[in-house]
Parts: C-alpha cells; structure tokens; sequence
C-alpha cells in the first residue's frame, strides 16, 4: 500500500471516528437536559416551572453583583464590550460575502445559526449583567466559528493545500486537502475537491 493509500484510509478512519464522538456528544447532551430538568425544542430552551422557581432562588442581584465586582473588572468593561462593533462588522461582511461569492463558485452557505447560539439569558440563576456578558460572549465566539467555516470553504475552492508544517486549530476541512508539494494532485484533484461538499449535506441531513 503506497504512503497515500495509508494516509488516505487513516484520515477517513479519523473522520469516521469524528462523526462517533458528535453522535455519542448528542447523547450525551439529550442525557443532561434530563438531569438539569430542561428541554429544547426549536433552539428554545424551557425549565419546568418548579426548577426554574428554585434556580431563582441562587440569582444574586445586579446591584450587589457591580459592588462586589473589582474595581480593575469595572474599568476595562467599556474595552470589552466596545468590541462588539468590529464583531458586528464582521458579521455583515462576512455574511454578504458568502452570500454573494458563494452563489458565484456554487459553494454550500453557511448556516448561522448553526454556529451562532444565544441560549444562557435563560438561565434564570442569571441577573441582568450576568446574562448580558453571556449572550455577548456567546455571540462573540459563535461568529468567529461561523466566519472560520466560511473561510475554510474559500479556501477549500481556491487553495486546497495543506501547510508544510503543523499548525494549532486548524479546520477540520484540512482533511480533504491536497498534501505540500504535491504537483499532481494539484493538477488532477483540485475540481474534484471544490465539489466535496457531501459532509455538509450529511449535515443538512441531520438537521432537517
């Protein structure tokens, strides 16, 4: 068996193993809405009446939260949230970009939703600051993974090639890219890999 044929059966071994561990994480997750008394339905979370009265109970008050908050925290809050403006503006850009680009090459859209999700404001142990900072914090790295996906299907249609060195976080659609250095791959694959686009309708599949 050649280096390629080795490498090619361990990648889709990994990528069997990936889509095992997603489908053992929605167990699991089904199993904790059970144990914390929730369900979701629609992307809508919903504690039983008696659960959430309870919760309650553990919120402490915005007024108390602020006086027993560092002095040093207060200060550089409005640097915190003042990000939000690049973020929104990264969210427009990069939502008209695969909107118009992505109909242009035929690539898949990305879903938004799929990575952007508002949900902790309904924790009702949660005062008012609390649920602010977790619907920006969620918001923030929500589009940073949505913007990442959308990028990584750029890159997969215009420069499928992986690095020559191993890098942190790189995006799982590395998978499919063509190895450093290999000019015949480049030159007899790269239409075939700007159609790959089957795990997204796996994906759609599920969600559907």
């Amino acid at each position: 068996m050649s280096n390629r044929s080795k490498l090619d059966e361990f990648i889709q071994g990994f990528q069997q193993a990936r889509r095992d561990l997603e489908e053992e994480l929605d167990r699991q997750l089904d199993e904790r809405r059970e144990q914390f008394n929730y369900t979701l339905k629609k992307g809508k979370v919903n504690f039983d009446q008696q659960v959430a009265k309870l919760l309650r109970k553990e919120r402490i008050g915005s007024i108390r939260y602020i006086l027993n908050t560092p002095l040093a925290f207060l200060i550089t809050s409005p640097v915190i949230y003042g990000m939000i403006f690049p973020l929104m503006l990264l969210d427009l850009s990069i939502t008209l970009y695969q909107h118009i680009c992505f109909r242009v090459y035929k690539v898949p859209r990305v879903t938004r939703s799929d990575y952007i999700t508002v949900d902790r404001h309904r924790l009702p142990y949660l005062n008012a600051i609390q649920k602010i900072n977790c619907v920006y914090c969620g918001y923030g790295n929500g589009l940073l993974a949505y913007a990442t996906e959308v990028i990584a299907r750029t890159e997969q249609y215009w420069c499928p090639i992986k690095h020559a060195q191993r890098l942190k976080g790189l995006h799982t659609r590395t998978d499919k890219f063509m190895e450093y250095g290999d000019a015949e791959a480049w030159r007899n694959e790269l239409q075939v890999i700007r159609c790959d686009w089957e795990d997204n309708q796996d994906k759609d599949d599920k969600t559907s």
